[in-house]
């Protein structure tokens, strides 16, 4: 029926039917059904804080299976099961793939592509799986193996549940992808991998012995397992307001299993132990964490949100995130942004914070035209004519004339002349409470709950599965685009809106799903009208930064961190959060910095999009000089950036780490950020770091400082133990380095 040889993961067939997913040859007591569901009437048969050993999930047996080619050299299986008591049918759809530049083209279920193989239940405990010789090397484009991590699968899953019995179901929580059996026997030696995830500091990775996490309960002397878990979930419509929906769990001997899950509308993990091995389980919204309920009429069926698990055999986390930015280039939109890789400036961060006029725009479009900008955005602020302040007017998206004597559409223009793509922020979602459109859109346009509308931080939320909503939002955008000439467009979401609107009889958290689809189907439709528009996803920085909206848009936000010796443990982390040439990082050097700090803040966006900000009309030649080097040296690498894969020789940066590393794996060669910032609380720190390279063992790689050419950083290269040692001798420094082999 299925297998993935790369994930070393079977289908395995019990028999009574139940589906799992596990090793060869594992025992079946230590995996999970295949699909996990509660619904009321119908709960978990061990009760706890676990999702899993569910009713539903108990009695799920298997009905048939088919499995088609896609194009990228991957598979995709549906495996029908169904529940006899219920009538509930689960379709579980399994896509995989292996590690390589690339991907394995999940371009969506529709598009397969080849011929299907159908199964039937066994009548026994068997291994179903594919014909193919599961010795055979991982599909898709080789990749060089001297500056590339080993090549990992991945396996993307998600479940669509079809009521065919003759009473109503309502869900309460169901699984995409589940997982145990995971290094059975040896939990000991497992580390657990989660990163939180907060405004300003975003991206910050922990990791602690599972057994710190999940400890030994003695199991032979209760008969069952604990009931408890390690969980993370999010919190309202902020999807990454609290932690990333990404997490790992790695072995001593380099094997790391890695997962991801793609909603903006609630999520949660969770991983326990279960029968002497570990188990994982992935899920969307649900009601205790969510209030997210779906009641399935005979006949109506509910799909749930996409998650994906890479494991690599060797490599450790390095080679987990490789392959997992192989799979997410995959599974994105195609758009030039993504190639070109254009330097963008935007007027906000510690420079007009949301104030723009033409008189102080004027000199900032001339400098950063000078500096080699190619796209100019104008942040907040453009629409602002009332006196009370913008934050909770907004909504028309109309340009304030007493800020642009001659018009905004003229300012525009003159971007435009300067060789530079116009810009604008906006933020769609929501409209302010004095806004004239909040008395102009009916309530149904609008987020409510218990019949009222919701009001958080002076704003409304629309509901853009609403016609007046939608055709709101695309009269602006049209507006923008089509009559103003704007390519750029900076979409932010500066309210955490709670568990949701309650549309009739929906749940709060089934109507914020219902939302989250209907924006991405919105966004989808904008891009579709205008395909040379690039879209900038912002929420306050990083907290909606998942891949339900990153596969769609093309640049990210990493942060609002306005302290630039605060930015690096966030710049070197974001490519475990969003792809290297999506992930902005602000730069904004100031005409009252030194050039120490000048370079330090250009440095660190140089491996992902530069977000270069600041006063560059009030600097002097020197610091004008920096940046211009800077934005060269990043027009010269860029085209590297596109086929990456990161890499973290000091392990995932800490948030007060003195010394942080972070490199890219390019078809070239090395390209490496070294930071050293001043220790907390001030003190000694040695001016010396000394950085693993084992890929580059035995070679003479000859480092090359390439920003900043005035640096006096230094390096050593022992080929024989692999290690390059850095010397900065001033603390809050950086130097971006390559090594490409001789």
């Amino acid at each position: 029926m299925w297998a993935c040889p790369e994930l070393g993961l079977h289908a395995v067939v019990d028999t009574t039917g139940s589906v799992r997913l596990g090793g060869p040859g594992q025992d079946t007591a230590c995996l999970v059904p295949l699909v996990e569901i509660t619904a009321t009437g119908h709960g978990r048969l061990w009760s706890g804080e676990r999702f899993i050993e569910t009713a539903i999930g108990e009695r799920l047996v298997y009905r048939d299976h088919e499995t088609v080619a896609s194009a990228g050299g991957g598979e995709r299986t549906t495996i029908r099961l169904t529940d006899a008591v219920t009538g509930l049918v689960a379709e579980v759809l399994l896509e995989t793939g292996a590690g390589g530049s690339g991907g394995a083209g999940f371009a969506g279920a529709g598009s397969a592509g080849g011929a299907g193989r159908a199964g039937q239940a066994p009548g026994g405990v068997t291994q179903l799986a594919h014909s193919e010789d599961p010795s055979a090397p991982p599909q898709g484009p080789s990749t060089s193996t001297r500056t590339r991590p080993t090549p990992a699968g991945f396996l993307r899953a998600r479940v669509r549940l079809v009521n065919e019995g003759s009473a109503p179901v309502r869900l309460e929580s169901v699984s995409t992808l589940t997982l145990g059996g995971v290094a059975e026997g040896a939990l000991d030696g497992l580390t657990l991998h989660w990163a939180d995830n907060d405004w300003l500091a975003e991206c910050r990775w922990r990791q602690a012995p599972f057994r710190d996490q999940v400890v030994p309960l003695s199991r032979s002397a209760h008969g069952h397992e604990g009931r408890g878990c390690f969980e993370r979930y999010s919190q309202g419509s902020w999807s990454t307001g609290r932690h990333l929906p990404v997490a790992a769990l790695t072995d001593p001997h380099g094997r790391a299993w890695l997962w991801q899950i793609e909603s903006s509308a609630g999520w949660r993990f969770e991983t326990g132990e279960r029968e002497g091995a570990a188990y994982v389980a992935l899920f969307g919204p649900d009601d205790a964490h969510h209030q997210w309920q779906h009641t399935l009429a005979p006949g109506q069926e509910f799909t749930t949100v996409p998650a994906v698990l890479v494991r690599a055999e060797t490599g450790g986390l390095d080679a987990a995130f490789g392959a997992l930015t192989d799979y997410r280039r995959s599974i994105r939109r195609d758009h030039p942004d993504l190639r070109a890789l254009p330097v963008i400036y935007n007027d906000y961060m510690n420079t007009l914070m949301g104030d723009p006029t033409t008189e102080r725009l004027l000199p900032l479009i001339e400098s950063a035209a000078a500096a080699g900008a190619e796209v100019f955005v104008i942040d907040a602020g453009w629409y602002d004519d009332d006196a009370q302040g913008w934050w909770d007017a907004v909504g028309a998206w109309e340009p304030a004339p007493n800020r642009f004597p001659g018009g905004l559409p003229k300012l525009l223009d003159t971007i435009s002349s300067h060789g530079m793509t116009p810009g604008l922020w906006l933020e769609p979602e929501v409209v302010g409470v004095r806004s004239p459109l909040a008395r102009a859109l009916p309530d149904e346009a609008f987020f409510r709950r218990g019949g009222l509308r919701v009001t958080e931080h002076g704003r409304h939320h629309l509901d853009l599965r609403h016609p007046a909503a939608r055709a709101h939002l695309d009269e602006v955008v049209d507006r923008l685009v089509d009559d103003w000439g704007v390519g750029y467009l900076k979409l932010d979401y500066n309210i955490n809106i709670g568990p949701g609107t309650e549309n009739g009889p929906e749940s709060p958290g089934a109507g914020l799903l219902g939302h989250h689809r209907a924006h991405l189907d919105w966004l989808a439709s904008i891009l579709d009208r205008h395909p040379g528009l690039v879209v900038e996803n912002c929420g306050s920085g990083g907290l909606r930064m998942d891949y339900a909206q990153l596969a769609l848009a093309q640049v990210q936000s990493t942060s609002d961190q306005q302290d630039f010796l605060r930015y690096p443990p966030i710049a070197a982390a974001a490519p475990t959060a969003v792809t290297p040439e999506q992930a902005a990082v602000w730069a904004y050097p100031q005409p009252h910095f030194s050039p120490d700090e000048v370079a330090f803040t250009l440095t660190g966006a140089l491996l992902g999009r530069i977000h270069l900000s600041g006063f560059l009309n009030l600097m002097s030649a020197e610091q004008f000089a920096l940046v211009r080097s800077a934005i060269s040296v990043y027009r010269d690498i860029r085209r590297e950036i596109q086929d990456a894969h990161p890499f973290w020789p000091l392990g995932l940066p800490g948030w007060e780490d003195s010394w942080i590393a972070q490199g890219l794996h390019t078809d070239a060669g090395t390209l490496l950020t070294v930071w050293r910032r001043e220790p907390p609380g001030g003190g000694p720190a040695p001016t010396d770091l000394t950085i693993p390279l084992p890929h580059l063992r035995g070679s003479a790689p000859a480092p090359v400082v390439l920003y900043p050419t005035t640096s006096d950083c230094t390096t050593q290269w022992d080929p024989a133990r692999a290690l390059l040692t850095v010397h900065l001798p001033r603390p809050d420094t950086a130097a971006l380095l390559r090594l490409n082999r001789p």
